[in-house]
């Protein structure tokens, strides 16, 4: 099943990862992974693993700024759309 807007994450960050360097670029490239692999995965992501996700995008959009920044808090909305549709809490 795919997932778009983890998809659409996944790209952002993968985007964000590539306009920066060292340590963050690293994390972003360890978040837009594992957003990848949830969104192609048979069973979705549940809202604690969501808001784990969505914690560390927002540290990592204080580390940086500018257009990565934007990116990044975009990427973040992305997961934020589709966790309004998980089941549950």
């Amino acid at each position: 099943m795919s997932r778009p807007e983890l998809e659409r994450a996944s790209q952002l960050l993968k985007e964000a990862a590539e306009a920066t360097d060292g340590e963050v670029q690293e994390q972003l490239y360890d978040q837009s992974d594992q957003l990848a692999k949830l969104a192609t995965r048979d069973q979705g992501p549940d809202h604690g693993r969501l808001a784990r996700h969505m914690t560390t995008l927002n540290d990592l959009a204080e580390e940086v700024d500018g257009d990565v920044e934007e990116t990044v808090r975009e990427a973040r909305q992305e997961v934020l759309e589709y966790r309004k549709d998980v089941p549950g809490v």
